[in-house]
């Protein structure tokens, strides 16, 4: 593996002229979300998973006025954003399917699974389709060992999977309705 640079100090991120965190937004995140916690930074998780469900991604103009908000640096907003599986700082698809890769899923055979979702959807964990209808996610456990094996799609939880359930649930998939995330 090889390390890449990037030029960071020269580096132009992309903007777009509508603030993510306008002024009725950081009042809301005041009142629902900052109020909440005893130092500003607790309110970083609940935002960037606001800003996840919303835009599908972190993007990094929306990073850069978080930390404003907060008051801290753009880098602990980087950090949390790249840590967490949960978020993405590419665009992820309309539906994303999370396979559980757990010991205990592996154990009940996630692997048709995984295997199946590739084939059908013609892309690998990690990517989305061109369309921006589906990204597949590998995940680490997702805490239902008992009930393996186990996928996310979007927010839920899916137990005892198998192949025919898992082509159900992409069907209905692609016939939600087109406009996105919302609450």
């Amino acid at each position: 593996m090889s390390w890449k640079t990037k030029p960071s100090s020269t580096m132009q991120i992309p903007r777009r002229a509508e603030p993510y965190v306008s002024p009725a937004v950081a009042e809301r995140w005041e009142r629902e979300i900052v109020s909440k916690y005893h130092v500003r930074k607790g309110a970083l998780m609940p935002i960037l998973h606001e800003l996840q469900h919303e835009h599908r991604c972190i993007p990094y103009q929306a990073m850069v006025e978080v930390a404003r908000f907060l008051g801290i640096s753009p880098a602990e907003v980087l950090d949390c954003a790249t840590f967490y599986e949960e978020f993405s700082l590419e665009p992820r698809g309309r539906c994303t399917i999370g396979i559980c890769q757990s010991i205990a899923c592996e154990a009940c055979d996630h692997k048709p699974l995984m295997d199946h979702c590739r084939r059908t959807l013609g892309i690998e964990p990690g990517e989305t389709t061109a369309d921006g209808a589906f990204t597949l996610l590998a995940m680490e456990c997702l805490g239902s060992c008992d009930t393996a094996p186990v996928a996310l799609f979007n927010e839920t939880l899916h137990e005892k999977l198998d192949v025919p359930t898992v082509d159900r649930l992409i069907a209905q998939a692609r016939q939600a309705p087109a406009a996105g995330h919302h609450h």
